[in-house]
């Protein structure tokens, strides 16, 4: 048992070293030449635009159903008319960049490591290096980039449909007033906020990246390994944005508040 346990340990503890390595490795080139424009143009359209329709889909529908939860809630207290602050605060400071995050991990980080792994397993990285070219360079560096941009993105875009979403919920179902509803969003919002909403998902969107590229590229096994490493990436990163949810939180509440 406590070798297992040694085994275990001395294997979490490669892992975390080489992912290091990677990391370093690709933050190191994403500042240096060469840079391939248009791999970079091309996973900005992939991770950016292909995300689009989940994420806002998961946006609207989110922000609906927090305005129906918490318009039923403040009834008992009767302030059903700052439902639309609620809704705000919660999309912009946690639901729209943890559910965004989340959404990209199943979609981008599979897809990055299904892709990667595939190459790994049929010695395409092989041949890269063989022709010269740094497969970090090359495969991580544009998937970096795009995933480290589009993230804030694609958030921003889930927050304005999350309450949108909720306006929905609250004009029709809850009888809210128009401008009342708005009016409460735009109370209850502070620049400390919009910061916090803006800054999470660039963290979550370099973490989400980088471990699907380490374990897409950690690969073996063939085209098992391959389906193995899909679902170690979606675990994986998923753990690592709601891990990483509470401790940015808690450094940015200390910085901003």
């Amino acid at each position: 048992m406590f070798q297992a346990i040694e085994r275990w340990l001395k294997g979490a503890a490669l892992e975390a070293q080489e992912y290091v390595r990677l990391t370093m490795a690709a933050v190191r080139c994403t500042f240096t030449p060469p840079i391939y424009r248009h791999d970079v143009v091309e996973q900005f359209d992939l991770i950016g635009v292909g995300s689009l329709t989940v994420v806002l889909l998961s946006g609207l529908f989110t922000g609906a159903a927090l305005a129906m939860q918490t318009g039923l809630t403040l009834d008992r207290f009767g302030a059903r008319p700052v439902v639309g602050q609620l809704v705000s605060i919660s999309m912009i400071k946690e639901l729209g960049p943890v559910l965004t995050a989340l959404m990209l991990t199943g979609r981008i980080g599979s897809g990055i490591a299904a892709e990667l792994g595939s190459m790994v397993v049929t010695d395409q990285i092989n041949a890269l290096r063989a022709l010269g070219t740094d497969p970090v360079r090359k495969l991580v560096v544009p998937r970096l980039l795009a995933g480290f941009c589009m993230a804030p993105v694609l958030t921003a875009l889930a927050d304005f449909v999350g309450i949108f979403g909720g306006w929905v919920v609250a004009r029709f179902t809850l009888q809210v007033n128009s401008g009342v509803y708005w009016s409460s969003v735009t109370n209850g919002l502070y620049m400390q906020d919009a910061w916090m909403g803006l800054i999470k998902p660039l963290v979550f969107g370099f973490l989400i990246v980088t471990i699907a590229c380490h374990v897409g590229l950690r690969t073996a096994g063939g085209t098992a390994g391959v389906g193995k490493s899909t679902t170690v990436a979606v675990v994986a990163g998923s753990v690592a944005v709601i891990a990483a949810d509470f401790f940015v939180t808690q450094l940015l509440a200390t910085l901003l508040y």
